[in-house]
């Protein structure tokens, strides 16, 4: 009985193990999109969107905003993101 026990106590930690490792990996997508779309919306011209993308360009940004400044910084990071103004090129 113990070791049946113990058996499906290493399955529990495998099975947890294996979740965990897929998390990681959305994570890690997940900070990939997030970055490239911080990097988009600070190198677009909001000028020149066509009004009806408005209402999405604004949920974009205040979503990005909404995100706590060290999983911002993780997210360029995973995108190497760089801003180009004025003809210098800025790393964020």
């Amino acid at each position: 009985m113990p070791h049946q026990i113990i058996q499906l106590k290493d399955e529990e930690i495998q099975m947890l193990r294996r979740e965990l490792e897929l998390l990681m990996g959305e994570r890690e997508l997940l900070l990939r999109i997030a970055g490239a779309a911080a990097a988009f919306v600070a190198e677009l011209d909001t000028r020149s969107l066509p009004e009806e993308t408005w209402e999405a360009a604004e949920l974009l940004a205040e979503l990005l905003n909404g995100l706590p400044e060290e999983t911002l910084r993780e997210a360029l990071e995973a995108v190497k993101a760089h801003i180009v103004s004025d003809g210098a090129q800025q790393q964020l």
